[in-house]
């Protein structure tokens, strides 16, 4: 992947993912060589260092990826239930414009394949924790969906919505609206083949 964008490998930044909503920011000339053990642990890396290539590792969470188009910032997020709950895309453009000055309305933003809000069914305890968090009932009942058994989590709509609210343009959400788990045969699913899943990487390359 890196080949196709012309990228060396030394100029990939991850990290060790936590689901969590902290951010790992890497200014101009502030770039180190961090192996895998060290890696920080964060869900979401931004920088300002062109060329730079920022990844994110998922296996039915929401890869999102996000650029400054007037500017030289970008943004790679992995966002599963615990990081949409504690509002890791928030997190992430309130770094961008407080260490680069960016400004939200200049963002684009990618909602990535990942489990859809047909297949992710999960239990009340995690209605509860949105809840808890202090997500509005009416943003919790816009997000869940009242299937016959258990509710359905609708994660590309609570990412979208938490964008805009951060003050992303909505015409500047672009979602891919593939379900990890009905396209198995081309993406990995952790709910759909447990420990022996791949993962898939998300990568954007800071602009120049």
């Amino acid at each position: 992947m890196l080949e196709s964008l012309h990228a060396p490998l030394d100029c990939l930044m991850r990290v060790r993912q936590v689901h969590g909503n902290s951010v790992r920011v890497i200014g101009r000339g502030h770039v180190t060589n961090l192996t895998r053990d060290e890696q920080p642990d964060a869900d979401a890396v931004v920088s300002n260092q062109p060329g730079l290539v920022l990844a994110v590792m998922v296996a039915d969470c929401v890869p999102i990826l996000i650029a400054d188009a007037e500017g030289s910032a970008a943004a790679a997020i992995h966002a599963g239930w615990r990081g949409t709950c504690a509002r890791v895309v928030s997190a992430t453009v309130e770094a961008m414009a407080t260490v680069f000055g960016t400004r939200a309305e200049h963002l684009v933003a990618a909602i990535g394949p990942s489990i859809g809000p047909d297949d992710y069914e999960v239990g009340e305890p995690v209605v509860a924790a949105f809840l808890s968090a202090g997500h509005s009932r009416v943003a919790v009942d816009r997000w869940f969906l009242r299937a016959p058994a258990k509710p359905h989590l609708d994660l590309w709509t609570a990412n979208r919505d938490q964008l805009i609210a951060a003050g992303v343009r909505p015409d500047r959400i672009f979602t891919s609206g593939l379900s990890t788990l009905q396209h198995t045969d081309v993406f990995d699913s952790y709910r759909a083949e447990g420990e022996r899943a791949g993962r898939m990487a998300a990568l954007i390359v800071v602009p120049g």
